[in-house]
């Protein structure tokens, strides 16, 4: 098919767009919805992927969580509830373990129940309500890579003298000074005064806003962590290894050494569990591909959907042109030429139906990021344009496979 034909096509198709606004823009109307969903979905996808990566990498891809059981993308059974807790002398065993950098146990005083605080801590007459208390070593930091906007973390001499410090999270911080500087005041937390040595970072969220229940927290050296709540003894571990090379060697060792500890038959199974951080993004991946499925249905609908009213609507066209394709065969026109022609039609329509709906899903997509995360990829941007014309190509040859084989005579005698 020459160049000059191929434009004629594209020019009718636009003629007919022109010519039936109404009932052209309703035939491509799936075809906008189809590729607009692709566009948004992906869009938000790829927002949260980031963001999950982000906290991942916040979390250190280098660090092993120990505790009695697995608390990721599992539901704890009675038999897990019901284990023997891992000690602080558990902590100090991993400690001393080749190829472990560093180790820092944790007691956290919370509603589990409901993720959240269980704790006022006051300023004055201002208060930050609903506060989780986590007790941890001078070690969080050497573990953790996260940041201070105010201040330093309290030291191992604190931590031996239990000295009454703490480093609040960002949105505690923020209640009890509006952002203003923390460092230094007395805070009153349990009936207990303590001093305000340091401010956290806001921590990163999945979705990219709301709150996180990190950030509604007061660290205090663990040995002060004690005197307040004697009665919590289920310590969280977190071990942070020198290489990724060795991490699997890392886990044999530390399972070994526990099994021992806590005397489990060779015949038994653990009774307690590690994990990292590639357990959050095995389950996001889970997650993902269930979103990626939906967004795969929800968009092949509307596909399907633009498909049959292009070729409904290319269908019509054929019959109304049915004395234009006699004239163009009585002249010369062949076969190959008459099918190019009314297929290359259809897939400008789809290809126009493709660019409303890249628009509108681009426009939804960067509005989201005001809500929730969101990142356009242009990867998706040409896949769903692309599934667009080769739907105007499937559903566009059969109707062009008709005018093409329609019988010059009869076509020219049609009124």
């Amino acid at each position: 098919m020459k160049i000059s034909d191929q434009r004629e096509s594209v020019r009718m198709a636009l003629d007919t767009l022109r010519t039936n606004k109404l009932r052209s823009g309703l035939t491509v109307l799936g075809i906008v919805i189809g590729v607009m969903t692709v566009i948004t979905i992906s869009s938000v996808i790829n927002g949260l992927n980031n963001n999950v990566s982000g906290m991942v990498s916040a979390l250190g891809t280098n660090v092993l969580w120990i505790f009695r059981f697995p608390v990721i993308g599992v539901r704890p059974t009675t038999e897990m509830l019901t284990r023997k807790q891992l000690t602080f002398d558990d902590a100090e065993s991993i400690k001393q373990l080749p190829h472990v950098v560093d180790v820092v146990p944790s007691l956290r005083y919370q509603n589990f129940e409901f993720n959240g605080g269980s704790v006022t801590v006051k300023y004055g007459n201002k208060k930050s309500e609903n506060v989780s208390e986590e007790g941890v070593t001078a070690s969080n930091t050497r573990v953790y890579d996260f940041n201070l906007l105010q201040g330093r973390y309290f030291n191992d001499g604190e931590e031996q003298r239990s000295a009454n410090v703490a480093v609040l999270g960002h949105d505690t911080a923020d209640d009890l000074f509006g952002g203003g500087d923390a460092v230094g005041k007395e805070i009153t937390v349990e009936g207990k005064p303590f001093t305000v040595v340091g401010v956290q970072d806001k921590e990163k969220t999945a979705f990219g806003g709301g709150k996180n229940s990190e950030d509604n927290m007061v660290h205090m050296p663990i040995t002060t962590f004690h005197h307040l709540h004697p009665e919590i003894l289920d310590y969280w571990i977190s071990a942070k290894f020198d290489d990724q090379a060795n991490k699997g060697l890392v886990e044999d060792e530390i399972r070994e050494m526990l099994r021992r500890r806590r005397k489990v038959h060779n015949d038994q199974e653990d009774n307690f569990a590690i994990f990292g951080a590639d357990s959050i993004t095995r389950l996001w991946t889970q997650i993902t591909s269930s979103l990626f499925l939906l967004m795969f249905g929800l968009s092949a609908v509307g596909l399907m959907v633009g498909g049959v009213g292009v070729m409904n609507i290319m269908l019509v066209s054929v019959t109304e042109r049915t004395r234009e394709i006699g004239v163009r065969k009585a002249i010369g026109a062949t076969k190959q030429t008459i099918l190019m022609q009314f297929t290359t039609e259809a897939i400008t329509l789809c290809a126009i139906g493709g660019v409303v709906g890249i628009f509108l899903g681009s426009l939804f997509g960067l509005g989201l990021r005001y809500v929730i995360s969101s990142y356009l990829s242009i990867g998706w941007i040409v896949f769903a344009f692309i599934s667009s014309c080769v739907i105007g190509l499937v559903f566009g040859i059969y109707p062009a496979w008709k005018a093409a084989n329609l019988n010059p005579i009869e076509a020219l005698r049609y009124e």
